[in-house]
């Protein structure tokens, strides 16, 4: 079945939009006024988590400081200042982005729990200085706004309007992020942040940008919601209740997707108005917090995904979904000429001296020294647990060490970090396969970044002079069938080309490949030597860890043997197995098969 053309499928869109303009016009209920202004906020503070919650992955509970942040800036410019509260509420957005800028910094090298065991404070220490910094924000007593002006046949209105004007501006800019680059870095995020940066995506700018958009757009509504009030006090917008609400609305419409949010805030800002006015007592505010903690665990335990994506599988399998039609395949290279126009053979793409890394007593890397030239492809073998796993992690920045240099493509770059690195020319595999599973194949092979750009980060998703050349290059691994499959459908050693075509986008001028052929079919085995070969003569340097030696010897020119964090021969295959020291290692009895002619 063809699928529907997209204004068939978004028609709801501007249908739902006009009921909600002309509500106010043909219902003079305030009741119901007030209901939707406390939706609106509450879709608007999903919305903006959503994008650092959904699409980054960075769960907070601290999204009520924005919404009380904007709001004491627009109560303070106005009461203090006499400043219109609906320009304060855009002052309060100011505000609120710069703290949100800060808050990256602060945050930037904590994940998971950390993350929002921080966010949850920096909520409480700003209600804290909100409470005692009395001279200006009222303190205990909290702060009074000017009562608005305004006819009384007006009714809510000049509330109503411009919430859920800020409502769509801020789906919109969620929609626009999805679509771009900063989108897909975020979901690339997501799904693998190390491998993200190893790709050369700046994961601390994309998440700061992510953070400053949610917060900005909640600290303009938390401004709107404080003139709406007219009366502040730190309980009423510091409030973990309303970040709690904002963290369930996201995950029971559906986390990462675009209209989730605003589909799980119509559900929970009603239930949430219904409990607020159905309980009562001075354990209301114990009863109402321990209700929706446990609706929060519900959904995550009983919807996971959220009603919206369920809702959509159902579609789904009751209509079909028709296929699209990939662009025509033009035949081109994976990679650009950085590489290529390095020059001669012999000029060195890698350089390490001195190398160290230890772990508690156990010395992982011992002082390696390494050279590897460009249009070479060169082997580090040795038993398990001889560190070249550890070694290709320091090279990379994986696992930062503070003894020896690292030199690529003339560059130091020790002392640099992973994005750093990749923009360099260093790309790497892994034993397994880490591709990111949000993500299409297509899309996993354009993620990667040559080098930062601030303006890059705006264009579309995938461009059409990427997916062109992204399918060129599937073609010929096989694979343009899957395009725009998740590679969690792939098998193992397909996964394993995908990844090694993604790290290519990147025009390395070295690559490093741990166990690419561990696992993979002698039919695939064959197809990536091919692609390796390919890669030296285009002037990259690989430098290979294997244990297959038959792999290995079809293709290394010179091997570096490591055992116990040390190299304790190179050479080539053939040297290198003559020695009595490899021997005893690495290779016991096996023989070494021959290497192939001319490594061809």
């Amino acid at each position: 079945m063809t699928a529907k053309p997209a204004w068939i499928r978004h028609a709801w869109i501007p249908v739902a939009l006009a009921a909600l303009l002309c509500f106010p016009l043909v219902s003079g209920d305030i009741y119901y006024q007030n209901l939707l202004i406390m939706t609106f906020l509450l879709a608007i503070g999903a919305s903006g988590w959503n994008i650092m919650g959904g699409y980054a992955g960075y769960l907070s509970l601290g999204n009520s400081a924005f919404i009380g942040l904007g709001a004491y800036t627009t109560g303070i410019l106005a009461a203090k200042a006499d400043i219109s509260p609906f320009a304060g509420c855009l002052v309060g957005g100011l505000v609120c982005a710069v703290g949100a800028a800060l808050l990256s910094l602060v945050t930037r090298r904590t994940r998971g729990m950390y993350f929002v065991i921080v966010t949850f404070a920096t909520m409480q220490l700003l209600g804290v200085v909100a409470t005692t910094w009395s001279g200006l924000t009222g303190g205990s007593q909290g702060l009074a706004l000017p009562l608005p002006a305004w006819s009384l046949s007006f009714q809510d209105w000049p509330f109503y309007y411009p919430m859920l004007g800020l409502l769509v501006v801020t789906v919109a800019v969620s929609a626009w992020v999805r679509r771009s680059k900063l989108g897909l870095g975020l979901f690339a995020i997501r799904d693998d942040e190390d491998k993200a940066a190893g790709l050369g995506l700046r994961t601390a700018v994309y998440k700061a940008i992510a953070f400053v958009l949610g917060g900005t757009f909640l600290g303009i509504a938390g401004g709107i919601y404080a003139y709406y009030v007219t009366f502040l006090n730190t309980a009423a917008v510091f409030d973990i209740i309303t970040s709690v609400l904002i963290v369930l609305a996201v995950l029971l419409g559906g986390r990462g997707t675009l209209w989730g949010p605003v589909l799980g805030a119509f559900i929970v800002a009603p239930i949430s108005n219904f409990t607020s006015t159905g309980l009562g007592g001075a354990d209301a505010g114990a009863i109402r917090l321990l209700l929706f903690g446990g609706l929060l665990g519900a959904v995550a335990i009983f919807l996971p995904r959220g009603v919206l994506p369920v809702i959509e599988s159902w579609f789904r399998r009751l209509f079909g979904r028709g296929a699209g039609h990939a662009p025509p395949i033009v035949s081109r290279s994976p990679v650009g000429g950085r590489a290529a126009d390095r020059g001669a053979e012999t000029s060195e793409v890698l350089v390490v001296r001195g190398l160290r890394k230890s772990f508690g007593g156990l010395r992982a890397v011992d002082g390696v020294d390494l050279d590897l030239a460009g249009a070479r492809i060169t082997g580090l073998i040795g038993p398990n647990g001889s560190g070249k796993t550890t070694l290709f992690n320091v090279i990379d920045g994986t696992v930062p060490s503070r003894d020896g240099t690292i030199t690529v493509g003339g560059r130091r770059l020790e002392r640099t970090g992973r994005p750093g690195r990749a923009h360099a020319g260093l790309a790497r595999t892994y034993q397994l396969p880490r591709l990111f599973a949000g993500l299409t194949v297509v899309e996993n092979l354009v993620v990667p970044e040559r080098r930062f750009a601030f303006g890059r980060l705006w264009t579309k998703r995938v461009t059409a002079a990427e997916r062109e050349r992204a399918l060129a290059v599937l073609d010929d691994l096989g694979l343009a069938a899957h395009a725009d499959d998740s590679p969690a459908g792939l098998s193992y050693g397909q996964r394993k080309l995908v990844e090694l075509a993604q790290v290519l986008w990147l025009d390395p001028v070295l690559v490093m490949l741990d166990e690419p052929a561990a696992g993979i079919s002698p039919a695939l085995s064959a197809r990536l030597a091919d692609l390796v070969r390919s890669l030296r003569r285009r002037g990259v340097g690989v430098l290979l860890v294997e244990h297959d030696l038959a792999f290995l010897s079809g293709l290394c020119e010179q091997v570096y043997v490591m055992s116990r964090g040390a190299i304790i021969a190179h050479g080539s295959v053939a040297e290198v197995s003559a020695e009595q020291a490899v021997v005893d290692a690495y290779l016991g009895d096996s023989p070494v098969p021959a290497a192939a002619e001319g490594h061809a």
